[in-house]
């Protein structure tokens, strides 16, 4: 009979201890999935975390120079450079050749061999973790923020994620049901699942929008990305509030290689004519703040969003909603009550949401109001708590399906 750590193989109860649990990520770089779990590791977490990283580009910690100081970091092994979506045979094989390396880096570290749990936040991170994790008994989770689709992951990315990442997983953790519907195939049976939205920073802000006058400020916070659809957007807002005191703020950074992408929005608006009422903000830190200067707040992915924290941040700080009807969003928008529903990748049917907007006071602030209202919105302490219910249940599983005890 074997023995995990904090696991009792004669059933006796043991002194109960904080789970320790080793959260990999591939990279310190700013993005949803680093944010969100940023906002976890400040959440005062019940567990003891241990936050291991790969090498990033940069000085310090990047993002995660924000983590309380009384929480262990450390990087350590191989960078794992962008580009495994996009390239080609030999970007496939770098990437598997550092995946390959960074395992045996993570392997090697005392905080695994002390690590009652491995958790991976990311797609790449879970590739190595799941090398790292095998043969060893670690408990493994992987964190789902992503559709299991090869539009989403790349094929190589694709291909690892259903061949070796969800085939080891012990538990896995989903941003929304349309994301874990799609790795389910994958997964063993009897294996923990479950969707908790990721941690978003939601405070409800429930002052809803102007009841009287038309739309002065629209808004999309989301990375600068040809997939998030600031193009759509831009298309649609020109039809609508050419040469009018209307304004249009676009909230994110251009990573991961689409600076260009930027410049591409930028011309475009002068093409349009609307340049002098479009603001690129760039990454902003104050969201809350942003958010509520904006009567409609946009979501408009040109692919199914697995989740769309943007979204629930919209809603939380009671904003007019406008998003697409595929994917997460469309999980938490019930068209007319809380948000407007639009078919993904329609500027007209965009342009016409907004108009339906501007020229409906009353409609827009009802919807706000709902917006606030959305059931299951959580905060991140809550979010935080459903992780810690979460690898408890994956620890039992673990224990139980290798005829251990756990401990009381």
């Amino acid at each position: 009979m074997t023995q995990l750590a904090g696991v009792s193989a004669r059933g006796t109860a043991m002194k109960r201890r904080p789970l320790r649990i080793l959260h990999l990520d591939h990279t310190s770089v700013v993005g949803g999935a680093e944010f969100a779990l940023l906002r976890m590791l400040r959440a005062e977490p019940r567990w003891a975390p241990f936050l291991l990283l790969a090498p990033s580009s940069g000085r310090g910690l990047g993002i995660y120079d924000g983590v309380p100081a009384g929480i262990p970091r450390r990087v350590s092994g191989f960078s794992q450079p962008a580009g495994a979506s996009t390239g080609g045979v030999r970007a496939a094989l770098g990437v598997g050749t550092r995946v390959i390396a960074q395992a045996m880096s993570v392997r090697l570290t005392r905080a695994f061999l002390r690590a009652d749990l491995v958790d991976a936040n990311t797609a790449r991170a879970a590739a190595y973790g799941a090398i790292a994790t095998r043969w060893s008994r670690k408990p493994f989770v992987v964190h789902l923020r992503d559709l299991v689709d090869p539009d989403a992951l790349g094929r190589s990315g694709h291909t690892l994620m259903v061949r070796l990442v969800l085939p080891r997983a012990d538990g896995v953790i989903a941003n929304s049901h349309a994301t874990l519907e799609s790795a389910r195939a994958y997964l063993r049976d009897g294996v923990p699942s479950e969707v908790i939205p990721s941690a978003s920073g939601l405070r409800r802000g429930g002052a809803g929008a102007a009841v009287d006058g038309p739309v002065r400020m629209i808004g999309m916070l989301a990375r600068i990305d040809p997939w998030k659809g600031q193009h759509v957007l831009l298309e649609a807002f020109a039809r609508v509030f050419h040469g009018r005191d209307v304004r249009l703020q676009l909230a994110g950074e251009a990573l991961f290689g689409h600076e260009d992408h930027l410049d591409d929005l930028r011309l475009r608006a002068q093409e349009l004519g609307v340049d002098g009422q479009v603001d690129f903000l760039g990454h902003v830190n104050d969201v809350d703040a942003l958010i509520a200067g904006w009567d409609v707040a946009v979501q408009a992915s040109t692919r199914p969003e697995p989740l769309g924290q943007n979204v629930l941040q919209y809603l939380a700080a009671g904003r007019a909603v406008v998003a697409v009807d595929e994917g997460g969003p469309a999980e938490w928008i019930t068209d007319g009550v809380n948000g407007l529903l639009v078919p993904p990748r329609d500027v007209d049917a965009l342009a016409a949401a907004l108009e339906r907007l501007d020229t409906d006071a009353e409609l827009r602030a009802r919807l706000a109001a709902w917006a606030a209202a959305t059931p299951g919105l959580l905060d991140d302490h809550a979010v935080t708590r459903a992780h810690e219910v979460f690898y408890e249940t994956v620890m039992r599983f673990v224990a139980d399906s290798r005829g251990v005890t756990i401990r009381a």
